[in-house]
């Protein structure tokens, strides 16, 4: 008579089976699967969850709300994690980030990087950040507005601006595609973002433009094939969020 398998032993089972996926999706594009960094989403999970995925081999973890996020990150000190914050990102609670995340996924506008240069110069450190692109042209979604390439030339007075921040180190972009029953559906919003890349680099060859998080639970294979260097799985590997974070602020908006 089998045992039934605990929650911690089907979470490390997804966590490697998600880690093989993108092994496999890496090679299949001809590409160092050392490359693809693994953030597995924790908005809204269980401490025990998260704790599973740790036991596992998670170090990179992503959130998308300041608060609930230190909260975790009080309970886990004592551990070796990288902190992601990969939502959209309120002027108020830029100082949250700066203190206590490594990274953020989500700089999406002027104002936003000039409140996060003032408060990580404060701190005395430097914040390697993604920049935020909507490339689909969803009222919905946040970014800079890159869903033609004729609004590229536009965007060069801000993303200047950003690189002349000092204590913000811009390290690539960030999208999110439109929801899709078929993860083929996405691939042109990955692909978009990438020659963004591409043109930006051109435009500002100084700065390092190597990362492109892209890709959730339902088309991160498809993103990896067409340049992911972070992508961002939480259902997938932790299972479906109780029931009550369903109902925090912006939640059901992205899933992720």
């Amino acid at each position: 008579m089998s045992r039934k398998r605990s929650l911690a032993d089907q979470i490390a089972e997804r966590y490697t089976q998600i880690l093989e996926r993108i092994h496999q999706a890496a090679s299949r594009a001809g590409r160092d699967p050392n490359e693809v960094r693994l953030v597995v989403v924790t908005k809204g999970q269980p401490l025990e969850r998260i704790q599973a995925v740790m036991a596992a081999g998670a170090e990179d973890l992503g959130e998308n709300y300041p608060e609930e996020a230190v909260t975790k990150m009080d309970r886990l000190a004592r551990f070796d994690l990288r902190w992601h914050m990969i939502g959209h990102l309120q002027r108020r609670k830029a100082r949250l980030v700066v203190e206590r995340f490594d990274w953020l996924h989500s700089l999406d506008r002027l104002r936003l990087a000039q409140r996060l240069e003032n408060l990580a110069a404060q701190a005395g450190r430097v914040l390697p950040v993604l920049l935020q692109f909507n490339v689909s042209g969803e009222t919905t979604k946040s970014g800079w507005p890159a869903w033609e390439e004729s609004q590229w030339e536009h965007l060069l007075p801000d993303m200047e601006a950003v690189l002349a921040c000092a204590h913000l180190q811009v390290r690539g972009l960030m999208t999110i595609p439109p929801p899709t029953p078929d993860p083929e559906g996405a691939r042109p919003y990955f692909r978009r973002l990438r020659r963004l890349r591409e043109y930006l680099a051109r435009r500002f060859p100084q700065a390092a433009w190597e990362e492109l998080s892209m890709g959730m639970s339902a088309d991160f294979e498809v993103a990896i094939e067409e340049g992911a260097t972070f992508v961002r799985i939480g259902t997938a590997i932790l299972g479906p969020r109780p029931p009550k974070a369903k109902n925090n602020e912006n939640s059901g908006k992205i899933m992720l």
